[in-house]
């Protein structure tokens, strides 16, 4: 399966380094950071701390005490209390930080990870994060980047649900289901839509069109209506509106825990 992935041992004369690790045994460990070290100076990995910071999200989840929070991944500068920061389509300044051991933090150098709170939302796994000068700066940003996103949204077809979904594949109506996807933590978000796509059938393809953290709003439901796609929902409740709207404009809203 690594092989698959163009992942070649050392031992297999590749150049990919591999390090066995059990964290229910509780081994490895030094093994894995030596490597990465190693690894580190052999490739010459170099990074700047007295930039502004940018990294990558890992994570990001909706807490109901302490609002967004997202874990992320410096890679270039220093993150600190204060600092303003755009990831994705989230913006804030950065009230508190945390380390991997729930400490509380004032900074994090490159290759520091963190769980960031102030963030006006929870961003997707895998969006990039920089930080910026001022608040008009990430307004604007974040603006542009939702111009993009409801642009590229899709165009109205006629309404379908799980129900009458079979009926209208056999009738050749449909060859594409679409779903948006709402769920209470990013990772479930991350594997629920990969487990979904893996659904798709020769007869029809199934198509995670949008997927985030959070309740089912009206925005969601919005855009299952002008793109003829079903809302489905992990762990999350939808809001009042939201069922009012779905109702009115015929959106299939499937909720499971």
């Amino acid at each position: 399966q690594l092989a698959e992935q163009n992942l070649s041992p050392e031992e297999w004369g590749g150049d990919t380094l591999m390090t066995l690790v059990s964290a229910k045994q509780k081994t490895g460990i030094d093994d894995l950071l030596e490597s990465i070290l190693l690894q580190a100076e052999v490739l010459q990995l170099k990074a700047d701390p007295h930039r502004r910071a940018e990294g990558v999200v890992i994570e990001a989840k909706l807490d109901r005490s302490r609002g967004p929070a997202a874990t992320v991944l410096v890679r270039q500068g220093t993150l600190r209390v204060g600092d303003i920061i755009i990831a994705g389509l989230s913006s804030g300044r950065v009230r508190a930080m945390t380390d991997h051991r729930g400490q509380p933090t004032a900074e994090a150098p490159p290759s520091y990870a963190v769980e960031v709170l102030g963030l006006d939302g929870p961003p997707s796994a895998s969006d990039p994060f920089n930080v910026v000068a001022d608040d008009e700066t990430a307004q604007q940003v974040v603006e542009h980047r939702q111009s993009e996103k409801r642009e590229a949204r899709t165009v109205p077809l006629k309404k379908v649900s799980l129900e009458d979904l079979f009926a209208r594949v056999q009738e050749g109506e449909v060859k594409e289901l679409r779903v948006v996807l709402k769920a209470d933590v990013q990772g479930s978000v991350e594997a629920v839509a990969e487990a979904i796509k893996k659904l798709s059938s020769p007869k029809v393809s199934v198509n995670v069109m949008h997927a985030a953290v959070g309740g089912v709003n009206e925005s969601d439901v919005l855009l299952a209506s002008a793109s003829n796609a079903i809302i489905v929902g992990f762990n999350v409740r939808p809001e009042t509106k939201a069922l009012a709207v779905a109702k009115n404009e015929g959106v299939d809203v499937k909720l499971y825990k």
